[in-house]
Protein backbone atom coordinates (compact mmCIF):
# COMPACT_ATOMS: atom_id res chain seq x y z
CA UNK A 1 0.00 0.00 0.00
CA UNK A 2 2.88 2.37 1.18
CA UNK A 3 4.13 1.59 -2.44
CA UNK A 4 1.49 3.02 -4.68
CA UNK A 5 1.20 5.90 -2.51
CA UNK A 6 5.24 6.54 -3.43
CA UNK A 7 4.20 5.91 -7.60
CA UNK A 8 0.98 8.18 -7.43
CA UNK A 9 2.25 11.26 -5.63
CA UNK A 10 5.12 12.24 -8.45
CA UNK A 11 2.34 11.46 -10.89
CA UNK A 12 0.14 13.91 -9.59
CA UNK A 13 3.03 16.39 -9.14
CA UNK A 14 4.34 15.52 -12.55
CA UNK A 15 0.91 16.87 -13.66
CA UNK A 16 0.66 19.31 -11.84
CA UNK A 17 3.72 20.95 -13.59
CA UNK A 18 2.41 20.00 -17.25
CA UNK A 19 -0.68 21.88 -16.30
CA UNK A 20 0.87 24.75 -14.79
CA UNK A 21 3.24 25.03 -17.84
CA UNK A 22 0.68 24.74 -20.57
CA UNK A 23 -1.29 27.32 -18.63
CA UNK A 24 2.23 29.69 -18.03
CA UNK A 25 2.72 28.92 -22.33
CA UNK A 26 -0.84 29.94 -22.92
CA UNK A 27 -1.20 33.16 -21.17
CA UNK A 28 2.39 34.13 -21.89
CA UNK A 29 3.23 34.15 -25.65
CA UNK A 30 6.84 31.95 -25.54
CA UNK A 31 7.47 31.15 -28.86
CA UNK A 32 6.52 34.76 -30.11
CA UNK A 33 8.74 36.02 -28.06
CA UNK A 34 11.76 34.04 -29.23
CA UNK A 35 10.48 34.58 -32.60
CA UNK A 36 11.12 38.00 -32.24
CA UNK A 37 14.36 37.72 -30.26
CA UNK A 38 15.40 35.62 -33.47
CA UNK A 39 14.61 38.40 -35.75
CA UNK A 40 16.60 41.24 -33.89
CA UNK A 41 13.72 42.61 -32.07
CA UNK A 42 14.08 43.46 -28.25
CA UNK A 43 11.02 43.20 -26.64
CA UNK A 44 10.83 41.98 -23.08
CA UNK A 45 8.74 38.81 -21.92
CA UNK A 46 6.87 41.07 -19.22
CA UNK A 47 5.79 43.68 -22.23
CA UNK A 48 3.96 40.53 -23.78
CA UNK A 49 2.59 40.22 -20.05
CA UNK A 50 1.10 43.49 -20.00
CA UNK A 51 -0.35 43.41 -23.81
CA UNK A 52 -2.13 40.50 -22.18
CA UNK A 53 -3.72 42.55 -19.00
CA UNK A 54 -4.10 45.12 -21.50
CA UNK A 55 -6.39 42.82 -23.79
CA UNK A 56 -4.07 43.23 -26.65
CA UNK A 57 -3.41 39.98 -28.96
CA UNK A 58 0.37 40.16 -29.26
CA UNK A 59 1.03 38.88 -32.55
CA UNK A 60 -1.31 41.46 -33.60
CA UNK A 61 1.36 43.67 -32.97
CA UNK A 62 5.06 41.84 -32.49
CA UNK A 63 4.16 40.26 -36.38
CA UNK A 64 4.04 43.62 -38.26
CA UNK A 65 6.67 44.81 -35.48
CA UNK A 66 8.97 41.80 -37.02
CA UNK A 67 8.18 43.20 -40.76
CA UNK A 68 8.85 46.76 -39.65
CA UNK A 69 12.18 46.43 -38.46
CA UNK A 70 12.95 43.80 -41.55
CA UNK A 71 12.01 46.76 -43.53
CA UNK A 72 14.42 49.19 -41.29
CA UNK A 73 11.20 51.24 -40.81
CA UNK A 74 11.78 52.87 -36.83
CA UNK A 75 8.31 51.92 -35.58
CA UNK A 76 7.98 50.91 -32.03
CA UNK A 77 5.75 48.63 -30.03
CA UNK A 78 4.26 51.50 -28.19
CA UNK A 79 3.05 53.02 -31.19
CA UNK A 80 1.76 49.82 -32.58
CA UNK A 81 0.00 49.07 -29.75
CA UNK A 82 -1.74 52.54 -29.19
CA UNK A 83 -3.01 51.54 -33.13
CA UNK A 84 -4.65 48.11 -32.21
CA UNK A 85 -6.11 50.00 -29.19
CA UNK A 86 -7.42 52.54 -30.97
CA UNK A 87 -9.42 50.36 -33.25
CA UNK A 88 -7.08 50.43 -36.44
CA UNK A 89 -5.23 47.93 -38.84
CA UNK A 90 -1.81 47.22 -37.31
CA UNK A 91 -0.77 44.87 -39.80
CA UNK A 92 -2.27 47.03 -42.80
CA UNK A 93 -0.47 50.24 -41.42
CA UNK A 94 3.00 48.59 -41.36
CA UNK A 95 2.17 47.15 -44.79
CA UNK A 96 1.28 50.71 -46.37
CA UNK A 97 4.41 52.49 -44.78
CA UNK A 98 6.69 48.97 -46.75
CA UNK A 99 5.36 50.14 -49.78
CA UNK A 100 5.61 53.71 -49.70
CA UNK A 101 9.48 53.49 -48.53
CA UNK A 102 9.88 51.05 -51.37
CA UNK A 103 7.94 54.00 -53.88
CA UNK A 104 9.97 56.54 -52.39
CA UNK A 105 7.00 58.45 -50.83
CA UNK A 106 7.07 60.33 -48.06
CA UNK A 107 4.58 58.81 -45.42
CA UNK A 108 5.30 59.49 -41.45
CA UNK A 109 3.57 56.49 -39.07
CA UNK A 110 1.42 59.09 -37.49
CA UNK A 111 -0.06 59.88 -41.21
CA UNK A 112 -0.52 56.87 -42.00
CA UNK A 113 -2.29 55.59 -39.00
CA UNK A 114 -4.90 58.57 -39.23
CA UNK A 115 -5.73 57.58 -42.65
CA UNK A 116 -6.84 53.95 -41.48
CA UNK A 117 -8.51 55.26 -38.73
CA UNK A 118 -10.27 57.58 -40.78
CA UNK A 119 -11.50 54.35 -42.32
CA UNK A 120 -9.62 54.62 -45.86
CA UNK A 121 -7.28 51.44 -47.14
CA UNK A 122 -3.88 52.94 -46.71
CA UNK A 123 -2.47 50.47 -48.75
CA UNK A 124 -4.76 51.04 -51.21
CA UNK A 125 -4.44 54.39 -51.62
CA UNK A 126 -0.20 53.85 -51.50
CA UNK A 127 -0.46 50.96 -54.06
CA UNK A 128 -2.95 53.84 -56.13
CA UNK A 129 -0.05 56.26 -55.86
CA UNK A 130 2.15 54.51 -57.72
CA UNK A 131 -0.22 52.55 -60.02
CA UNK A 132 -3.11 54.99 -61.02
CA UNK A 133 -6.42 54.03 -60.91
CA UNK A 134 -8.84 53.59 -63.38
CA UNK A 135 -12.63 54.76 -63.01
CA UNK A 136 -15.18 54.75 -65.29
CA UNK A 137 -18.61 56.64 -65.20
CA UNK A 138 -21.88 55.09 -66.76
CA UNK A 139 -23.27 56.39 -69.62
CA UNK A 140 -23.69 60.30 -68.90
CA UNK A 141 -26.25 62.05 -70.85
CA UNK A 142 -26.39 65.52 -72.36
CA UNK A 143 -28.81 67.55 -74.65
CA UNK A 144 -27.42 69.96 -77.58
CA UNK A 145 -28.36 72.94 -77.92
CA UNK A 146 -30.23 71.11 -81.09
CA UNK A 147 -32.19 69.17 -78.79
CA UNK A 148 -30.67 66.00 -79.85
CA UNK A 149 -29.39 63.83 -76.69
CA UNK A 150 -26.26 62.63 -76.25
CA UNK A 151 -25.32 60.18 -74.07
CA UNK A 152 -21.04 59.88 -72.74
CA UNK A 153 -18.92 57.17 -70.93
CA UNK A 154 -15.74 58.45 -69.79
CA UNK A 155 -12.51 56.96 -67.88
CA UNK A 156 -11.24 58.56 -65.59
CA UNK A 157 -7.85 58.76 -64.71
CA UNK A 158 -6.91 59.19 -60.76
CA UNK A 159 -4.39 59.21 -58.76
CA UNK A 160 -4.17 58.92 -54.95
CA UNK A 161 -3.52 61.90 -52.96
CA UNK A 162 -1.86 61.17 -49.77
CA UNK A 163 -2.23 64.25 -48.12
CA UNK A 164 -5.75 64.68 -48.95
CA UNK A 165 -6.88 60.76 -47.87
CA UNK A 166 -8.19 62.58 -44.48
CA UNK A 167 -11.29 64.71 -45.13
CA UNK A 168 -11.16 64.69 -49.19
CA UNK A 169 -14.31 63.58 -51.28
CA UNK A 170 -14.10 60.02 -52.67
CA UNK A 171 -14.91 58.32 -55.89
CA UNK A 172 -18.33 59.20 -56.06
CA UNK A 173 -17.62 62.92 -55.79
CA UNK A 174 -15.46 62.77 -59.08
CA UNK A 175 -17.74 60.64 -61.13
CA UNK A 176 -20.72 63.19 -60.03
CA UNK A 177 -17.95 66.76 -60.97
CA UNK A 178 -17.01 64.85 -63.91
CA UNK A 179 -20.83 63.93 -64.95
CA UNK A 180 -21.92 67.87 -64.54
CA UNK A 181 -18.62 68.97 -66.45
CA UNK A 182 -20.06 66.01 -69.21
CA UNK A 183 -23.79 67.41 -69.76
CA UNK A 184 -22.52 71.34 -69.43
CA UNK A 185 -20.25 70.71 -72.18
CA UNK A 186 -22.74 69.16 -74.35
CA UNK A 187 -25.57 71.30 -73.15
CA UNK A 188 -23.19 74.24 -74.78
CA UNK A 189 -22.43 72.63 -77.81
CA UNK A 190 -24.65 74.32 -80.84
CA UNK A 191 -25.25 71.03 -82.71
CA UNK A 192 -24.97 67.20 -81.42
CA UNK A 193 -22.61 66.68 -84.76
CA UNK A 194 -20.46 68.96 -82.88
CA UNK A 195 -20.03 66.29 -79.97
CA UNK A 196 -19.65 63.18 -82.22
CA UNK A 197 -16.87 64.94 -84.44
CA UNK A 198 -14.60 66.28 -81.36
CA UNK A 199 -15.39 64.42 -78.41
CA UNK A 200 -11.71 65.47 -76.88
CA UNK A 201 -13.44 68.73 -76.84
CA UNK A 202 -15.59 67.17 -73.36
CA UNK A 203 -12.34 65.85 -72.08
CA UNK A 204 -10.52 68.81 -72.36
CA UNK A 205 -13.49 70.98 -70.93
CA UNK A 206 -13.58 68.95 -68.27
CA UNK A 207 -10.22 68.68 -67.29
CA UNK A 208 -9.59 72.26 -67.24
CA UNK A 209 -11.94 72.96 -64.56
CA UNK A 210 -10.23 71.84 -61.25
CA UNK A 211 -12.39 69.00 -60.57
CA UNK A 212 -9.84 67.44 -58.18
CA UNK A 213 -9.99 69.99 -55.57
CA UNK A 214 -11.17 68.89 -51.94
CA UNK A 215 -10.86 65.24 -53.38
CA UNK A 216 -8.24 62.46 -51.78
CA UNK A 217 -7.75 62.09 -56.04
CA UNK A 218 -5.55 63.70 -58.66
CA UNK A 219 -7.14 63.87 -62.03
CA UNK A 220 -4.15 62.93 -64.18
CA UNK A 221 -6.79 62.61 -67.47
CA UNK A 222 -10.08 62.38 -68.63
CA UNK A 223 -11.05 60.22 -71.69
CA UNK A 224 -14.71 59.95 -73.89
CA UNK A 225 -14.40 55.97 -74.32
CA UNK A 226 -18.11 56.13 -75.96
CA UNK A 227 -21.03 58.54 -77.14
CA UNK A 228 -24.31 57.44 -78.61
CA UNK A 229 -27.33 59.53 -79.62
CA UNK A 230 -30.21 59.51 -77.86
CA UNK A 231 -33.44 60.97 -78.46
CA UNK A 232 -34.62 64.10 -80.26
CA UNK A 233 -35.76 65.76 -77.15
CA UNK A 234 -36.62 68.58 -78.97
CA UNK A 235 -38.93 67.22 -81.27
CA UNK A 236 -40.64 65.55 -78.19
CA UNK A 237 -40.76 68.73 -76.15
CA UNK A 238 -42.97 70.28 -79.07
CA UNK A 239 -44.99 67.27 -80.14
CA UNK A 240 -45.90 67.59 -76.15
CA UNK A 241 -46.56 70.91 -76.66
CA UNK A 242 -48.53 70.72 -79.93
CA UNK A 243 -50.63 68.47 -78.06
CA UNK A 244 -51.30 70.57 -75.17
CA UNK A 245 -51.75 73.76 -77.40
CA UNK A 246 -54.56 71.22 -79.19
CA UNK A 247 -56.31 70.49 -75.85
CA UNK A 248 -56.41 74.20 -75.16
CA UNK A 249 -58.16 74.89 -78.45
CA UNK A 250 -60.45 71.76 -77.98
CA UNK A 251 -61.21 72.95 -73.96
CA UNK A 252 -61.85 76.74 -75.31
CA UNK A 253 -64.13 75.34 -78.62
CA UNK A 254 -66.31 73.22 -76.27
CA UNK A 255 -66.54 76.43 -73.64
CA UNK A 256 -68.04 78.67 -77.12
CA UNK A 257 -70.32 75.16 -77.89
CA UNK A 258 -71.53 75.48 -73.98
CA UNK A 259 -72.06 79.17 -74.40
CA UNK A 260 -73.67 79.31 -77.47
CA UNK A 261 -76.08 76.20 -76.71
CA UNK A 262 -76.97 78.26 -73.32
CA UNK A 263 -77.85 81.46 -75.42
CA UNK A 264 -79.91 79.00 -77.38
CA UNK A 265 -81.95 77.75 -74.51
CA UNK A 266 -81.95 81.11 -73.50
CA UNK A 267 -83.84 82.47 -76.68
CA UNK A 268 -86.05 79.59 -76.58
CA UNK A 269 -87.43 80.58 -73.19
CA UNK A 270 -87.35 84.20 -74.14
CA UNK A 271 -89.41 83.21 -76.90
CA UNK A 272 -91.72 80.62 -75.02
CA UNK A 273 -92.24 83.33 -72.49
CA UNK A 274 -93.43 86.10 -75.83
CA UNK A 275 -95.64 83.41 -76.81
CA UNK A 276 -97.40 82.58 -73.66
CA UNK A 277 -98.21 86.42 -72.90
CA UNK A 278 -99.27 86.72 -76.65
CA UNK A 279 -101.90 83.80 -75.77
CA UNK A 280 -102.77 86.00 -72.57
CA UNK A 281 -103.14 88.69 -74.53
CA UNK A 282 -105.27 86.61 -77.42
CA UNK A 283 -107.52 85.14 -74.03
CA UNK A 284 -108.27 88.60 -72.84
CA UNK A 285 -109.54 89.98 -76.52
CA UNK A 286 -112.76 88.41 -76.49
CA UNK A 287 -113.61 89.54 -72.96
CA UNK A 288 -113.01 92.96 -74.01
CA UNK A 289 -114.73 93.05 -76.76
CA UNK A 290 -117.85 91.67 -74.34
CA UNK A 291 -117.19 94.38 -72.70
CA UNK A 292 -117.21 97.17 -75.01
CA UNK A 293 -120.73 95.91 -76.36
CA UNK A 294 -121.55 96.09 -72.80
CA UNK A 295 -120.49 99.57 -73.11
CA UNK A 296 -121.35 100.93 -75.86
CA UNK A 297 -118.25 101.86 -77.50
CA UNK A 298 -118.37 99.41 -79.80
CA UNK A 299 -121.56 98.43 -82.43
CA UNK A 300 -123.06 95.20 -84.19
CA UNK A 301 -121.22 96.28 -87.52
CA UNK A 302 -118.37 96.64 -86.50
CA UNK A 303 -117.93 93.78 -84.11
CA UNK A 304 -119.44 91.74 -87.56
CA UNK A 305 -116.74 93.76 -89.66
CA UNK A 306 -114.33 92.85 -86.64
CA UNK A 307 -115.14 89.49 -87.61
CA UNK A 308 -115.01 89.53 -91.51
CA UNK A 309 -111.22 90.87 -91.16
CA UNK A 310 -110.47 88.00 -88.73
CA UNK A 311 -111.73 85.06 -91.22
CA UNK A 312 -110.38 87.04 -94.09
CA UNK A 313 -106.75 86.85 -91.99
CA UNK A 314 -107.38 82.97 -91.39
CA UNK A 315 -108.30 82.12 -95.02
CA UNK A 316 -104.85 83.96 -96.12
CA UNK A 317 -102.81 82.41 -93.87
CA UNK A 318 -104.93 78.57 -95.29
CA UNK A 319 -103.61 79.90 -98.38
CA UNK A 320 -100.40 80.92 -97.58
CA UNK A 321 -99.65 76.90 -95.96
CA UNK A 322 -101.01 75.58 -99.13
CA UNK A 323 -98.85 77.56 -101.19
CA UNK A 324 -95.49 76.48 -98.95
CA UNK A 325 -96.76 72.76 -98.53
CA UNK A 326 -97.00 72.97 -103.30
CA UNK A 327 -93.47 74.28 -103.47
CA UNK A 328 -92.05 71.73 -100.90
CA UNK A 329 -93.91 68.98 -102.93
CA UNK A 330 -91.95 70.51 -106.17
CA UNK A 331 -89.23 70.55 -104.60
CA UNK A 332 -88.75 66.69 -103.26
CA UNK A 333 -90.39 65.67 -106.71
CA UNK A 334 -87.41 67.66 -108.66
Amino acid sequence: MGGNENIIIPIIIIGLIVIAVAILFTFIPVMLWISALAAGVKVSIFTLIGMRLRRVVPSRVINPLIKAHKAGLGVTTNQLESHFLAGGNVDRVVNALIAAQRANIELSFERCAAIDLAGRDVLEAVQMSVNPKVIETPFIAGIAMDGIEVKALARITVRANIDRLVGGAGEETIIARVGEGVVSTIGSSEAHTQVLENPDTISKTVLTKGLDSGTAFEILSIDIADVDIGKNIGAMLQTDQAEADKNIAQAKAEERRAMAVAQEQEMVAKVQEMRAKVVEAEAEVPQALAEALRSGNMGVMDYMNYQNIDADTDMRDSIGKLSESDRDEDDYNN
